[in-house]
């Protein structure tokens, strides 16, 4: 039987006074990769801070492979939870090597060094990862897309069994949002991790997914397949202007795009 990732019932949060997130539900099997879309604003990056605990909630229940979130050590988070952030542009003063191995820091006990097991799970990161090439490399000599597979060698170093995503595929060209999608699923096949990302892409980044969750005004205003959001205007709902679906004749498959607006 199947294992529950993540099971939130109700969840609220409020900032200020203000909504962020209202009554947030939504179950997610192990194995398996949910899409979070939604206009900006809508909440989808405090969600997943809400789903690291990175920020407390007013209401609601959230539970961890069946555990209260909240009763989960730091420690059990770092190891179950990876975490990618969309890619940054700040200095890191390490090489590619020393910032994948540092992701073992959960594994470390006080005063105890990196042993050879931590090295060995990092170098089989950045393998999956295809970074090892320029493991000696400093991070800040990096492109965008290579940057970004490091971060991601570096959440798997953790030995995470759900990864959250950020707009992981933000700010790269064309060429480096292929490579670091195809990653993604890729790894879900090969390690059976739980994939939850927030993603802007209508097209590559949500239609790879099992389930896709949209969100708008911290709400969900949608729940189910890929293929399901084409159906009833719901995009349009959503995003609040009119969409144009184009079918590829050759894979069959539907790609979206907003429809201009008529001069």
């Amino acid at each position: 039987m199947t294992a529950v990732a993540y099971n939130v019932e109700n969840l609220s949060l409020v900032i200020d006074g203000k909504a962020i997130l209202q009554d947030v539900s939504f179950s997610l099997a192990e194995g398996t990769s949910l899409a979070v879309i939604g206009p900006n604003g809508a909440g989808k990056s405090t969600l997943l801070k809400c789903l690291l605990r990175l920020l407390p909630v007013d209401s609601g229940n959230l539970t961890l492979f069946g555990t209260p979130l909240a009763a989960h050590t730091r420690r059990e988070l770092a190891r179950l939870l990876g975490y990618v952030p969309q890619t940054g542009t700040g200095h890191v003063p390490y090489t590619v090597e020393e910032f994948v191995l540092m992701a073992r820091y959960t594994y470390l006990e006080p005063f105890s060094h990196f042993t050879d097991t931590d090295r060995d799970i990092s170098k089989k990161a950045m393998e999956q990862t295809e970074v090892l090439p320029f493991a000696q490399r400093q991070m800040h000599t990096l492109s965008g897309g290579e940057r970004q597979k490091v971060f991601i060698a570096a959440a798997l170093t953790q030995q995470p069994r759900i990864m959250l995503l950020d707009e992981a595929t933000a700010f790269l060209d064309y060429r480096h949002q292929v490579e670091v999608l195809t990653l993604i699923e890729k790894l879900r096949r090969d390690t059976g991790v739980t994939i939850i990302a927030v993603t802007h892409d209508l097209n590559q980044g949500v239609m790879a997914f099992d389930t896709v969750m949209a969100l708008k005004n911290g709400e969900v205003a949608f729940l189910g397949k890929p293929e399901e959001l084409l159906c009833d205007n719901r995009l349009e709902t959503i995003y609040e202007t009119p969409f144009q679906f184009l079918r590829d004749p050759h894979s069959d498959a539907v790609y979206v795009f907003p429809e201009r607006a008529q001069p």
